[in-house]
Order: C-alpha cells, then structure tokens, then sequence
C-alpha cells in the first residue's frame, strides 16, 4: 500500500531514530512511503500562536502535495498530525474558512486524500495481523505502558480513530509484539510539551508525575509515538535513571529483528540497551 509520508521537522533532526525506524518498519509491513517532495513544516507549536490563518495553511501546503500525488498523507508526529488534520477538518467543515486556506495555500481542496497517524496506518492499514507475521523475537518479559499524549486522539471530533481518554491501539500492537502491556490511567495526560522551554519546572513536575505512575504499574520502559512527548519524557525527568522510553517503531524493528534496529536505539538519552540486554531482547 502506498502513501504519502510526511516525517516532520523532529524527525529530520531530533528524532531521526523514528524516521529511520519508520521507513523500516512499514517497508516490513507492506506499507510503502512515499516522501513528500518539498514539504515544509505544519507549524506545529508555534503558528497558532502567531496567526490562526497561518496554523492552517502551514499544514494545508502539505494536504496540497498528497492530494497532487494522489495519496493519503500518513505524518509519525503526533503534533504534526494533529495540525495536518486540524487543517483538513477545518476544509471539509468550513466553508468560509476553506476559501481563505485554499488562496493561502494555492490549491483547491477535494478532499480525496485522508490524513493518518503513522500509528494508525499501521494497526488499520497494514493491520495486526500483517505485524504478527512479521515477528521473529517477540518482546517477552518488557513491561511497558503505553503513552498516547495529548494530541494524537484529540479532540474526538478530529482525530477520530481512538477512544480520546482511553486509546487501545498501540496497546494493541505491544501485545502484538509479545510484550507485557500494563493498563494505567495516564495515557494521554499532558507531558508539557508546549512549555519545555518557557516553564521548564511545570514540565518538570508533570513528567515526574507520569514517570512515577508508570513506575507504580510495575513498568520497566513507556513506548510512545510522539519525538516531542518522548524527548520531554527523558530529558525533563526529576532525577537521573528511571524507565527508557521508545519510539512504538523502535520496539516493532526490534520484535522483526530488522537490520539497524539497536543501532537506532543508541540515539536516545536515556539508555534502553541495558533493559534490552537483561531481557535478552538485544545482543
């Protein structure tokens, strides 16, 4: 199945760890992406606090190179899909509105592409079934809770392909995997990403908070789809040590036993390698 992938600004510097297991892991699942030429950045974080016309044109640019290429247009980044379906909900919902993006942007919408959460396309396109095959070292004995964030399923009316406070899909593919998935109730709680850097001591506090609830369940590492949520996760921490955290497509590469898959893992701040080695999960 072919689509249009747009990997973000995170994933072209800070976590090129989820690009390169990204690419990986769809090929191995028959999902086959397709960059998009000349994407530019969905303004994530920053636009809708400069011009509400800009935080959807942005990533309106982008629905406008996969509709051109015919394809569904599939971000990893939860707060890139968040502003890429922002903007197409916005399109096929207001009509005053779309005519404005439609002249900022240069384009015509149709509506023919969709947009997908890389984890979604992979549960529901390429689906479970297709990712058990696929496993040649199942992740047996990791203990993992499973961290939506805040923008991947909300709000409902947009992004509509899980429940809003509690998501199962990526439990879903953990189990799929062979992992030991715990259930917990601060999935989709706010990590602070958006004040990382102004109000570095709130962030602080609530990843202390979701890093010693997961740590209540008997987890050992959390797994995660969002750079900005993981990146927060393993640098706003309250003290040294504590849980690794993975990339959903990490733990997929390492369950396929994919080419590069440890050496992606070497890129984190946080050392997983250690758990994986106690585990026998990594050589």
């Amino acid at each position: 199945m072919k689509v249009a992938y747009y990997p973000g600004c995170s994933l072209e510097s800070s976590a090129v760890e989820y690009d390169l297991s990204s690419r990986a892991v769809c090929q191995a699942v028959g999902l086959d992406l397709v960059e998009l030429p000349d994407w530019s950045c969905c303004g994530a974080s920053s636009a809708h606090g400069t011009s509400h016309l800009l935080s959807l044109a942005l990533p309106a640019r982008n629905l406008k190179l996969a509709q051109e290429a015919g394809l569904d247009i599939v971000a990893p980044c939860s707060a890139c899909y968040n502003r890429l379906k922002f903007a197409d909900y916005t399109l096929r919902h207001d009509r005053e509105e779309r005519e404005k993006i439609e002249e900022a942007a240069g384009f015509s919408f149709t509506g023919e592409s969709a947009v997908l959460s890389l984890l979604e396309a992979v549960v529901t396109k390429a689906g479970l079934p297709k990712v058990k095959a696929a496993v040649t070292k199942p992740l047996a004995g990791l203990k993992l809770v499973s961290y939506y964030g805040c923008l991947l399923v909300r709000p409902l009316e947009v992004c509509s392909f899980d429940d809003p406070e509690n998501p199962v899909s990526m439990d879903k593919l953990m189990a799929t995997l062979g992992a030991d998935v715990l259930d917990w109730s601060y999935k989709t709680d706010c990590c602070g990403a958006a004040l990382t850097m102004s109000r570095a001591g709130t962030v602080t506090d609530l990843v202390g908070n979701l890093l010693e609830r997961a740590a209540e369940t008997g987890a050992e590492a959390v797994v995660t789809s969002c750079p900005v949520c993981q990146a927060n996760l393993e640098t706003r921490r309250r003290e040294s040590g504590g849980p690794p955290v993975f990339f959903f497509t990490e733990l997929m590469g390492l369950a396929f036993q994919l080419p590069g898959s440890q050496d992606w893992l070497r890129k984190h701040l946080v050392d997983p390698l250690p758990l994986l080695h106690k585990l026998a999960l990594a050589g």
